[in-house]
């Protein structure tokens, strides 16, 4: 068995592909610390984060760096999850739920002036959680309660309140501060260029092709390492990762530089809905939006047949949002996604081989997974567990 899955991750034209150069390749060495597969932005905060702090770290991937998944991104860094929260604590109590969110939201707020310090300012900008099939109005109530006992800024607003604080179509919402957006692919490279210059290695095209005990076999040659990282994205280490962790196809659009701001504060819109869309802004004042997910991961030719249609889809219900007749359509693309049953990720020590971790940030917050895991790996290295690991360990559905 391949050590992860293969998969034309994405197709299409996404906005964020080519906008910033990879650092080099390294050769690859015989030995590391730490060895992480993967260079996407999973990848990346962990070797910034990892090579910051003294350890020696070692990033092999098969594509070029960011090359996958995060190029697909749409890259809004939220630390509300896509199961609402009164859902999750009926599974696992009030508490846990609550203080399970509350750590994601700490992470998201750590990483604002990192995201800074390697990209151009990021302003944060303002949620809008709007009522749906999964939530509404009532709903959208009690979910704000549950959030502000766990102390989360979110704030409940009626239909008219929203529309006309954010000049969009009038439906109650759920108001949330501290979220932001990025530049995927900027970042990646910024954080893999910053780990360099902290003696990280960077090594690519290499394909890890299976474990041999303690090391990597690839196919340029075999790497040792005291602990080995797998942060593939969705190409999933299946020996390890529990089928719990699915994986789903996702489509996003994009209108040309220019078109925004067609609604107020450069806000995140949302919806309590399954399917949901959401969309965002950039720099360039392009709207960015997606989502129309389904369960047709494989085989991608499928997936890649829908991306005309699916565009069309989410063109539709974003002019119906936002009260606007004609959006013109600049980029449209497909990408493998993955879920997880609680909304969170799987992040932790893999039980089956000994000296193994899993850092999958399955879910709808790739970025915000990425940085909770650099955190609590730090943690779990430096000797002083997180106590509130095992809310996001790979098994916790067994």
């Amino acid at each position: 068995m391949d050590l992860t899955e293969r998969h034309d991750l994405r197709t299409g034209t996404p906005v964020w592909a080519g906008h910033a150069a990879p650092p080099p390749a390294d050769p690859l060495p015989d030995r590391a610390e730490i060895a992480i597969v993967g260079a996407g932005i999973m990848g990346a905060m962990l070797a910034d984060r990892l090579s910051r702090t003294g350890h020696d770290v070692v990033l092999v991937d098969r594509r070029p760096p960011a090359a996958g998944s995060t190029a697909a991104s749409t890259a809004l860094v939220m630390w509300e999850m896509d199961v609402p929260l009164t859902h999750l604590a009926r599974t696992v109590g009030v508490d846990q739920a609550g203080a399970s969110w509350r750590r994601v939201y700490d992470a998201v707020q750590r990483l604002h002036p990192k995201v800074a310090s390697v990209d151009r300012a990021v302003p944060r900008a303002p949620t809008v959680y709007l009522a749906g099939d999964l939530l509404d109005a009532e709903g959208l109530r009690a979910e704000g309660q549950a959030r502000r006992r766990a102390g989360l800024p979110s704030e409940f607003l009626d239909a008219r309140v929203v529309a006309d604080r954010f000049g969009i179509a009038p439906r109650a919402a759920l108001v949330s501060d501290g979220g932001y957006a990025v530049d995927p692919v900027t970042l990646t490279c910024g954080l893999l260029a910053r780990a360099r210059s902290n003696g990280a290695r960077l090594c690519w095209p290499v394909d890890a092709l299976r474990l041999d005990g303690r090391a990597i076999v690839t196919d340029q040659g075999r790497l040792a390492a005291d602990r080995i990282i797998l942060a593939g994205g969705y190409e999933r280490a299946r020996a390890f990762l529990p089928q719990a962790f699915s994986l789903l196809s996702s489509y996003a659009i994009a209108t040309a530089p220019g078109a925004a701001p067609c609604w107020r504060e450069d806000a995140m819109l949302w919806e309590a809905s399954d399917p949901y869309l959401y969309c965002r802004t950039d720099a360039d004042g392009r709207i960015i939006a997606g989502g129309e997910d389904e369960d047709l991961a494989t085989p991608e030719t499928a997936r890649d047949r829908r991306i005309g249609e699916k565009a069309g889809t989410i063109a539709a219900k974003l002019a119906r949002m936002i009260g606007v007749d004609d959006l013109r359509i600049d980029r449209r693309w497909a990408a493998t996604f993955g879920a997880s049953p609680d909304g969170l990720p799987a992040i932790g020590r893999a039980r089956n081989h000994e000296g193994l971790w899993l850092a999958s940030g399955f879910g709808g917050n790739g970025v915000s997974f990425a940085a909770l895991a650099a955190e609590l790996f730090a943690a779990e290295f430096a000797g002083t567990p997180d106590p509130l690991a095992a809310a996001f360990d790979p098994y916790r559905f067994e």
